[in-house]
């Protein structure tokens, strides 16, 4: 049962879970969200067609008819759930994570995600407590439903002219191939445009530096002003500049501020997670955008986006959220928007690098993870070590902590799923961070024996 997890059940196949487990999930979905109507969508893995025929069994012997969406994108089965009116929907996929793995991203109505304290641990508990699955007497009925040309309708209201552009696309062999030419038609150099559920030439993780390889050397190759590539499950979308130079994610939260604030003129709230760069917030004020800071994750940042009716967010992973969008993440809606952008600056004569040369004033670590055990100890231990010499400007502690000082500050936060501690931190100087970083790699390596 380690497939349970603060977002989704995700694991490796038949190791973390298997078709039971799933059939179980299925049963026990209508139940816990008071449905008798769960649309469900899969992914292209060699594992989501067992699983989908396990959770459709699961389902209809509970009871309750299912609308099945076929292969698709997760951000088109969260466009199901809310514009169709579901109380329920499941989408089968592992979104960036290798071929061995699969799992289940459960949301109720209006998108909203299922994470683990809104329910996920309930049906665990329902499993592990060997709860009753027995097929009722009147069972449900499956429905196949084609949700493709309204979700692709929805796409393509935000699209802009890139005529002159010259793009580098990798689908990573995912779900991104559904929409991506449809949106984008053949202008784009494309690299692993069909689907492929082995994930033959990289794992579909945008976050890993050489799965993206292959894009910076086609944009290098074809003097693209700037690279897109997509997870599996096209939830997430990162960039490449136009000098084949990975764009970390967070910094392009500040870029749609040039779509949403600047061009739309939709002054307002915008959310970011934890480990985003202050130079976000620095350069959207002016704009007109006020920055609110939440944990990572979707059943988090989706629901904080919500209850502060943000115009839009984003995170360190990739994943962005529009208000336009049910509050929730769409990896193709958020590189059609950065694309308006990129098109506009080249009107005007001006690259995407340029650009975040203005937004990034940081020197940043990235996140460095540290292996250990006593991760609550160790966490407390840094904290108090930087605290006791500088008093913060700043100090946030719902997802580990996060604390402020005049010229740097840092995050550092737990694994959820494995024993790490994730830290990453920003300074004014390259010599003030590597001061910094040295400083907790003594502190873990010699207190708490991290690796």
């Amino acid at each position: 049962m380690g497939a349970f997890h603060a977002y989704d059940i995700r694991g490796i196949y038949n190791v973390d879970f298997d078709k039971e487990t799933a059939y179980k999930v299925g049963y026990f979905i209508p139940t816990l969200l008071s449905t008798d109507k769960v649309a469900v969508g899969r992914d292209c893995r060699v594992s989501s067609d067992e699983i989908h025929d396990a959770v459709l069994q699961g389902i209809t012997d509970a009871g309750a008819d299912v609308y099945d969406l076929g292969l698709t994108t997760t951000p088109a089965v969260y466009f199901a759930t809310a514009n169709y009116g579901f109380k329920a929907s499941i989408q089968i996929t592992a979104s960036h994570n290798g071929p061995q793995y699969n799992g289940m991203k459960v949301s109720t109505e209006n998108a909203r995600a299922v994470g683990y304290d809104a329910g996920l641990k309930t049906i665990k508990a329902w499993i592990e407590e060997g709860k009753p699955t027995e097929p009722v007497a009147k069972r449900g009925e499956v429905h196949k439903m084609d949700i493709y040309e309204d979700y692709l309708a929805f796409l393509k209201k935000y699209k802009g002219d890139y005529s002159d552009l010259n793009i580098a696309m990798d689908l990573s062999n995912g779900m991104a191939n559904l929409f991506a030419k449809q949106i984008f038609g053949d202008q784009p150099h494309y690299l692993y445009d069909t689907m492929d559920g082995r994930f033959p030439n990289h794992d579909p993780n945008p976050l890993i530096p050489k799965n993206v390889e292959a894009l910076q050397e086609l944009v290098r190759k074809t003097g693209s002003d700037i690279g897109v590539i997509y997870d599996g499950d096209a939830d997430r979308v990162m960039f490449v500049d136009e000098n084949a130079r990975f764009v970390s994610p967070d910094l392009m939260i500040a870029v749609l501020g040039k779509y949403f604030l600047e061009e739309r003129g939709e002054k307002g709230l915008v959310l970011q997670d934890i480990r985003s760069s202050k130079a976000v917030g620095e350069y959207l004020a002016p704009m007109g955008g006020e920055m609110r800071t939440w944990k990572v994750g979707r059943a988090f940042a989706a629901e904080k986006l919500r209850e502060i009716d943000g115009v839009y967010g984003g995170e360190l992973a990739g994943h962005y959220y529009f208000r336009d969008f049910f509050y929730s993440d769409s990896g193709m809606l958020a590189s059609i928007l950065i694309l308006n952008v990129v098109a506009k600056l080249k009107k005007e004569g001006r690259t995407l690098s340029s650009l975040i040369a203005e937004i990034e004033k940081y020197q940043n670590s990235g996140e460095i993870n540290f292996r250990l055990e006593d991760k609550a100890g160790a966490m407390d231990a840094v904290r108090d070590m930087f605290t006791a010499e500088e008093k913060p400007t700043a100090y946030m502690d719902f997802d580990g902590y996060r604390v402020e000082f005049p010229q740097w500050w840092f995050n550092i936060r737990p694994s959820n799923t494995e024993p790490y501690l994730r830290f990453i931190c920003e300074a004014t100087s390259k010599q003030l961070l590597d001061e910094k970083v040295s400083a907790v790699r003594d502190l873990l390596t010699t207190r708490f024996g991290a690796k």
